[in-house]
């Protein structure tokens, strides 16, 4: 096994986690619970951390991180085709009804 990130959240973790998986890579999550040992335990070593299990899997999920760290943050929204509501512009599923957002369609909203 090999590390191949620490995460800032468990949140965070699990997202490259699905993302690792999806690309049929076998990975799993370190240090799910060590945050409840922070002041005892230095924070950087609290950090949820995601471990591939087949060193022949490390190029293509540093491949995979690249590309999950390189996801811009936007600001705006837009509406979602099948139910209406406004997710982040940043969303590829609506959080409502969990139907795929248009990758292309235009932010509404104040980009502050």
């Amino acid at each position: 096994m090999k590390r191949i990130y620490s995460a800032a959240s468990l949140p965070e973790a699990h997202l490259l986690l699905h993302l690792l998986h999806d690309k049929g890579i076998a990975a799993k999550v370190f240090n799910e619970n060590a945050q409840s040992g922070v002041g005892e335990l230095p924070f950087t070593h609290a950090w949820p951390e995601v471990w591939i299990e087949r060193p022949e899997d490390e190029y293509t999920a540093r491949k995979v991180v690249q590309e999950f760290e390189a996801v811009p943050v936007s600001s705006g929204s837009k509406a979602c085709d099948q139910c209406g509501e406004d997710n982040p512009s940043n969303f590829e599923v609506c959080w409502h009804c969990s139907s795929a957002l248009d990758p292309v369609q235009k932010s509404s909203g104040s980009n502050i």
